[in-house]
Parts: C-alpha cells; sequence; structure tokens
C-alpha cells in the first residue's frame, strides 16, 4: 500500500472505518447506511451525499471496488488494500483505548 494513502486514511474517520466494515460483504448504498445506524445503535446517521462522496473517493483510492452495477444501482466490496487498512485502524484504536484504560485506570465509573 503506498504511503500517502496510509498518510490519506490513518487516523480513519469514523464514517470511513464502518464504511469498510459494512463492505466486507457485497453492499449497495442504502444497505451501508443501513448497517453503520444499527452497529453504532444510531449513534451515526450517514447521509447520501456524505456517503456517495465518500464512496466515489474510496473506489478512487481502490479502498473499494464496484462489483455489481444494475439500473444505476452499485454495490461495492473491501478490497485486500481496504481490508488491510481496517485492519491497521483497528489495531490503532485498540492500542489507545488501552493506553486510556491504563492511564485513567478506575476513573471512568
Amino acid at each position: 500500500m503506498e504511503d500517502k494513502l496510509l498518510k490519506k486514511y490513518c487516523p480513519m474517520t469514523e464514517t470511513i472505518f464502518y464504511t469498510l466494515l459494512a463492505l466486507l460483504e457485497p453492499n449497495h448504498g442504502y444497505g451501508i447506511m443501513k448497517f453503520v445506524r444499527e452497529l453504532t445503535e444510531e449513534r451515526i446517521k450517514m447521509g447520501t451525499g456524505t456517503l456517495y462522496t465518500m464512496l466515489g473517493r474510496l473506489v478512487e483510492d481502490r479502498m473499494i471496488t464496484v462489483v455489481s452495477e444494475v439500473d444505476g444501482k452499485k454495490t461495492y466490496q473491501i478490497t485486500e488494500d481496504g481490508k488491510q487498512l481496517l485492519v491497521m485502524e483497528q489495531e490503532r484504536l485498540r492500542k489507545q483505548c488501552a493506553n486510556g484504560e491504563k492511564t485513567l485506570g478506575g476513573m471512568n465509573g
């Protein structure tokens, strides 16, 4: 993976993180929005403008690919580079949370 893509996507926004999660299986725009909304218990609700702009950028950067298009409805799926980036981000977040727990100790209760 190119360094410029690592710099562009690390750290990753929440919407990109959840979109990539949604695309571990082929999915279309509405399905992505529904997946993210349900997984985050309605904390993240993506608008169509934001989503489709982001999907275009992710396709351009080869983080996802269009696997089919029927009647103008595109179905997307994560690429190997996208999976690699998603795993890296999850590990970064895991370490960040572990550092916070270690430093905060019992303060968050």
